[in-house]
């Protein structure tokens, strides 16, 4: 990837030091939504998506733009009129938007996953700043209006919340760079975290991704840790695989492949029985962060968009988490949400070229397969991973009530 440590040890991204990036972030992004608030608000049109803004920032400012210690960089916007949208369909203001990204210093987030991007979070918890590949950034910008349209449509969806897409450029070289929603509070201690794709091909985390403090493991692990699958309650299970059946269709339909749904787990027995072992010693309250303000960017939310109506759902102790058992009754959290949409291109690339050879009618293939990815996919989340609690057994049925008992080890 681009990612490098320079002679200080600080982290690089073609060339760039973290801290040059992270400052160019902020001023851009002050720049840009302050610029937008003194254009009226209105629809979206098409020539939306393809708007790009661009602004010079020198190191010793202008009469646009304000000094800085880093060196001269140019800052794009792409789309801004549609992103300003999103965000406020995901009830974000401009000035939370400001306030999370740009008043106190961005984090960077150490464990990054192998694509070899940056990741940033807000020090509020509220989004995701991460590097994307040129190839990504162009594929992002062809989704948007599909994307507007299914957004409008539902706007409870585990896809990514995408709320900025922009290029930093430096020493020659483009960064670009978006702003997700953040799926994991580090607030929360997640104590698992699984990747899956609904194949077994090859899907077993590696012995470098197990030496991690905290890994990432795959569809053949989740098989062999929790044989028994996820309980949800009903009413959560049908929630949470009709948003899974309504996102695999729109990707289906962008003939997007290859996604995952991370699916973090946070045992709240477990962690009462950490905290009683700590002595409870300043861990009681690290338990609870602020509260989300973007709609919807809760695990709960995504599933259940009432939970943000003061509905009955969402209670404070669940922390945006997806309330669950496993088969030995411990109570869990669970943040999901799909992730590597727009890593896509490579793989149906790759798969075309090793079919056309094969099949004269290339069309027909890239058409059949995004189909049969969303169809595996969601048959094994539906009925590997997540389960319904099963209905307590009446008296006579006892004996026959087997596999429901926890397992012993």
């Amino acid at each position: 990837g681009h990612r490098g440590v320079d002679s200080t040890g600080e982290t690089t991204y073609k060339k760039t030091t973290s801290s040059a990036l992270k400052g160019a972030i902020q001023l851009g992004i002050t720049h840009t939504v302050g610029s937008l608030s003194t254009k009226p608000e209105r629809d979206v049109l098409m020539q939306d998506f393809y708007v790009v803004e661009s602004i010079f920032f020198p190191s010793e400012g202008s009469n646009l733009t304000p000094a800085h210690h880093y060196n001269d960089f140019r800052f794009k916007t792409y789309a801004p009129v549609a992103f300003r949208y999103f965000r406020e369909l995901f009830g974000i203001r401009p000035d939370d938007y400001l306030y999370s990204l740009c008043n106190e210093p961005l984090i960077e987030l150490s464990n990054s996953g192998a694509s070899g991007s940056l990741f940033y979070v807000s020090s509020d918890d509220e989004f995701i700043i991460k590097t994307v590949q040129h190839k990504e950034a162009e594929f992002l910008q062809k989704l948007l209006p599909g994307y507007y349209m299914n957004l409008n449509q539902n706007p409870r969806t585990l896809l990514p919340k995408f709320y900025g897409l922009y290029c930093v450029q430096a020493g020659g070289k483009n960064i670009r760079i978006v702003v997700m929603n953040n799926l994991l509070p580090r607030s929360v201690k997640m104590h698992l975290k699984y990747d899956l794709k609904g194949s077994t091909y090859k899907r077993r985390a590696s012995q470098k991704e197990r030496d991690k403090v905290f890994p990432t493991y795959k569809d053949l692990d989740f098989m062999q840790d929790i044989p028994d699958g996820l309980f949800l309650d009903s009413d959560m299970y049908n929630a949470l695989c009709k948003t899974l059946q309504r996102d695999c269709l729109v990707l289906q339909s962008f003939k997007i492949m290859d996604y995952s749904l991370l699916v973090a787990i946070h045992n709240m027995d477990l962690a009462q029985r950490e905290h009683a072992a700590a002595d409870g010693t300043a861990q009681a309250d690290a338990r609870r962060p602020a509260a989300q303000k973007a709609l919807y960017s809760t695990a709960m939310e995504s599933i259940q968009g009432e939970a943000r109506r003061g509905g009955t759902i969402e209670t404070d102790d669940q922390m945006g988490g997806i309330p669950a058992r496993n088969a030995r009754g411990e109570r869990l959290l669970l943040y999901i949400g799909i992730i590597d949409v727009l890593q896509s291109y490579r793989f149906v690339k790759k798969l075309e070229h090793s079919w056309k050879a094969l099949v004269h009618d290339g069309d027909t293939v890239s058409v059949h397969r995004p189909s049969f990815y969303a169809e595996r996919f969601q048959r094994f989340m539906c009925n590997t991973v997540f389960k319904k609690i099963p209905l307590k057994p009446s008296p006579s049925k006892k004996s026959r009530s087997g596999p429901v008992l926890p397992r012993r080890s």
